[in-house]
């Protein structure tokens, strides 16, 4: 039986009670021109269950699961192994429908594993306080500007040509609604950029990414010292997670803000999302940080306790007064992560670095070699950049025809920028195959003929 959650009665009733006579009048003030006279002509009508799941499942069966085909797909997205206890533990009813630890006498465990998460998140970045967590990499990387201008009162942004353009593009928006401005270098593995050169006294932060969105790692030392002498801050995004296992951390660069994608660790992909996003920072910057600090402190009987420390967020003070908007954070996510960095330990994270720097050597080695294939990278991590000799995005097409995802085109990344058309973005992770490189070799050389 349809279920239907009032009767014509009922609804006759709540009518009445407003002083209305039918539905109709609920819509007044929508404007005639935008009524509909009949359904929506582009979508079919109703049907059963049985008829839904067989199309939904018709519909799902044309994407190409990671697990299911040789897989290069990196530039924030990375498809790594997730053990099966992480999920395993997430479905838990304790874990799975907590959500905000308002009343810490009944949230210990969420906030005792915030404080956990906060504490490795700290560690991997080489700052001295995280968060409990954001959205994710790109908004946390948005609210990292904001804070930056805050700190310093200055107005100018500067973005390195090496952030990831989804993660600028997001910088940007907020820029337009808030009072900075923001200056992006170009999106180019071509080109060299001095960002040092271009700071002044206006510059209230720059953004740099690492390993940036072409996978070059950067020693960003220098760059760090002439921040700290020109007043501005440093603010490093990092999209995969996993680099922190082998790559001297932000925090020893010199950074002032770390931002990056935890996707990496304890979540899959799930076909874009959710995420959790990571933000730490120096103790002096605590007060102007976003989201949520949950600490650890004792009772009145002196017995260990674990609180909401600190909430920057409108919801807790005033909206004038906030530091963010956002209204959340990826506990669940979080959690995920949290449960994934504690398995692998400090010893188990640089041993799967090492592995992800290893299948990506493997790769580059016997792509290079490939006919009308350039690899521009003198140095990368789990990821790196080749130039076609024709434009990426076709040939990354036609290879998915034949169940081969080939990478990320950088031209997906940033459509206007006509000078990465050729370039496309490989990444390996610990779950490629050297079956699948020679796949994708053999694929290439194909398509390039």
């Amino acid at each position: 039986m349809r279920y239907l959650p009032l009767t014509n009665s009922e609804r006759a009733a709540m009518l009445q009670t407003i002083g209305t006579k039918s539905v109709d009048d609920l819509f007044r003030d929508v404007p005639e021109v935008a009524h509909l006279d009949g359904p929506v002509y582009d979508l079919p009508m109703h049907q059963g269950e049985i008829e839904v799941e067989r199309h939904m499942a018709a519909l799902a069966a044309r994407n190409i699961a990671a697990g299911s085909a040789p897989f290069f797909c990196g530039a924030g997205a990375y498809h790594h192994h997730v053990p099966a206890s992480v999920d395993q533990l997430l479905t838990r009813g304790e874990f799975l429908t907590s959500y905000t630890p308002y009343q810490p006498e009944v949230s210990q465990g969420t906030l005792q594993f915030l404080f956990e998460f906060q504490t490795q998140v700290a560690l991997l970045t080489g700052m001295d306080v995280a968060n409990a967590s954001m959205y994710d990499g790109s908004t946390g990387t948005a609210e990292a500007v904001m804070m930056a201008a805050r700190l310093t009162k200055r107005p100018r942004a500067l973005l390195s040509g090496g952030l990831h353009p989804h993660y600028r593009d997001i910088v940007q928006t907020h820029a337009r609604l808030g009072a900075f401005e923001v200056v992006s270098n170009p999106a180019s593995i071509l080109h060299p950029e001095n960002l040092e050169k271009q700071i002044d006294d206006s510059t209230a932060c720059v953004v740099v990414q690492n390993p940036d969105v072409w996978g070059r790692g950067h020693d960003l030392s220098a760059l760090a010292k002439t921040c700290q002498a020109k007043g501005a801050l440093l603010v490093v995004a990092v999209t995969e997670t996993v680099s922190f296992g082998l790559l001297p951390s932000p925090g020893s660069m010199g950074a002032d803000i770390v931002v990056a994608e935890g996707q990496s660790v304890g979540n899959a992909m799930n076909f874009g999302g959710p995420y959790v996003g990571l933000f730490a920072t120096k103790e002096a910057y605590i007060r102007q940080m976003p989201g949520r600090l949950c600490g650890m402190t004792v009772d009145a009987d002196g017995k260990r306790g674990f609180v909401l420390t600190l909430s920057t967020r409108e919801q807790h003070i005033r909206r004038e007064k906030a530091t963010s908007n956002i209204c959340t954070s990826s506990v669940l996510c979080a959690l995920g992560f949290s449960m994934h960095l504690t398995l692998l330990g400090e010893t188990g994270l640089k041993k799967l670095a090492r592995l992800n720097h290893a299948k990506a050597i493997e790769a580059a080695d016997i792509l290079g070699k490939v006919p009308g294939v350039k690899l521009l990278n003198d140095g990368f991590f789990n990821e790196f950049t080749l130039q076609l000799s024709k434009p990426a995005a076709p040939v990354v097409e036609n290879l998915a025809q034949k169940k081969i995802l080939a990478g990320v085109p950088a031209s997906r990344l940033d459509p206007s920028n006509k000078e990465v058309a050729n370039l496309l973005l490989v990444a390996c992770t610990e779950m490629t195959q050297s079956s699948d490189i020679e796949a994708l070799a053999t694929g290439l050389k194909e398509e390039l003929k």
